[in-house]
């Protein structure tokens, strides 16, 4: 099954906000009112700065296709960029963004703590908040709010996903794990998720370590995990945790069984293909088939030289699901979209198989996600198609929802 795409020219010739967007509609393109002002803030510093730059890529890209297609609802929109940094730098930026730059909504963040301070300067102004990167369970459960949504998947939709592949290999009931979590509030949400899947399916412990987000020497921890001896090392860092972690797994010759309950794939490639193993949880990647994710990465890779990461698909789909909603709701402010994004008739096409839609108890974007093993480095072509991916999950005969089940993080009350 494919997604709805005339063909791969015509979308790189229109842009993507033109098929996403329904812009055509004689209504929404007769009155060029006032500039809609988004403003994104992202780390594009520290050990979630790589990711950040495909962020700021991916949201330009959205702008720049959104504007060559008449804009949203009629209107062009002016993008905001920023460093997020660290949770109160990004709560004063956001704050700053509201109340001088006068932006009707704030799309962005990676951090799960950040997405949290945001969250909360948006509620103050009624205004939408929209979490391209943050997965926390917790931003879905007891630290929601009316004005935030999410177009990033959250950890326990990714622990089952990569659960339900050990299971199917026969590395969890009985089994022992050795857990490497990154030590702030996306880790310790990821490892509760990871624990608990543990639990229900008969899985052990063999040991565990909260790793620093500074931290780049792991020879302590690969000297702990040798002396454990686990059948599964599990990991639930983030950004360039991950790679340096691949680096020196290789180094210390550990040939133990590799996976872990996140995945972002830009760790994969600065890992090399020589590093790069196991299977992953991914919300999109590159090799996505399908003509619209195909169309996604000629446009991308012809305004930047590569491929995209899973973290510019998440920004540029936020930019364009946020554009049509000015549009169908015919209004920016944060009720009018929250109303509509909230709304049976808000699907939207995500280049996957099935549209995805926000849950209207947590604003989670419902959503199929996918599953990344690593090639041989023998197999490997390039620097870029160093894994391969899997069919949509969950399978086109479950439900959507079938992932985003036994979530952790609290009760969401909105």
């Amino acid at each position: 099954m494919k997604t709805t795409m005339t063909n791969r020219r015509g979308f790189l010739r229109a842009g993507a906000a033109g098929l996403a967007l329904g812009v055509a509609a004689p209504a929404y393109l007769r009155a060029q009112g006032a500039p809609l002002k988004i403003g994104h803030l992202t780390p594009t510093t520290g050990f979630l700065g790589p990711l950040g730059e495909y962020a700021q890529m991916g949201i330009k890209l959205a702008v720049d296709h959104i504007n060559a297609n008449g804009g949203a609802g009629g209107r062009q929109v002016e993008l905001i960029m920023e460093d997020s940094v660290n949770p109160q730098t990004a709560s004063t930026k956001a704050e700053r963004m509201f109340e001088r730059d006068q932006v009707d909504m704030i799309i962005g963040e990676i951090s799960s703590a950040s997405c949290l301070t945001i969250s909360q300067v948006a509620a103050r102004y009624g205004k939408v908040f929209v979490n391209t990167g943050g997965n926390s369970d917790s931003l879905r459960g007891q630290d929601c709010n009316r004005y935030m949504f999410h177009v990033e998947t959250q950890n326990s939709m990714y622990v089952n996903a990569e659960g339900q592949y050990f299971k199917t290999q026969d590395m969890v009931d009985g089994k022992n794990w050795y857990m490497m979590t990154a030590d702030y509030a996306f880790g310790h949400d990821l490892l509760a998720a990871a624990k608990a899947f543990l639990d229900t399916n008969g899985g052990q412990i063999a040991g565990e370590d909260l790793v620093p987000t500074d931290a780049t020497d792991f020879s302590s921890y690969m000297l702990k995990i040798r002396q454990a001896q686990p059948d599964v090392v599990a990991l639930n860092l983030a950004g360039t945790q991950i790679t340096n972690f691949f680096k020196q797994y290789g180094e210390f010759g550990l040939d133990f069984t590799l996976g872990g309950f996140g995945f972002d794939t830009v760790s994969a490639w600065a890992a090399g293909a020589q590093n790069f193993r196991g299977t992953w949880p991914n919300v999109w990647n590159h090799r996505v088939q399908n003509d619209a994710s195909q169309a996604f990465v000629q446009a991308f890779t012809e305004a930047y030289g590569k491929p995209p990461e899973n973290q510019a698909w998440g920004d540029y789909n936020a930019g364009l699901i946020m554009a049509k909603a000015v549009a169908e709701a015919g209004d920016a402010g944060g009720d009018a979209l929250v109303d509509y994004l909230e709304s049976d008739e808000a699907k939207f096409d995500l280049m996957k198989n099935r549209q995805g839609y926000f849950r209207p108890s947590d604003h989670q974007l419902i959503q199929e996600i996918y599953a990344i093993t690593a090639l041989p480095a023998d197999e490997v072509q390039n620097e870029y198609d160093i894994f391969t991916t899997s069919e949509p999950l969950p399978g086109s005969d479950e439900p959507l929802e079938t992932l985003a089940q036994s979530v952790t993080g609290g009760t969401c009350s909105l």
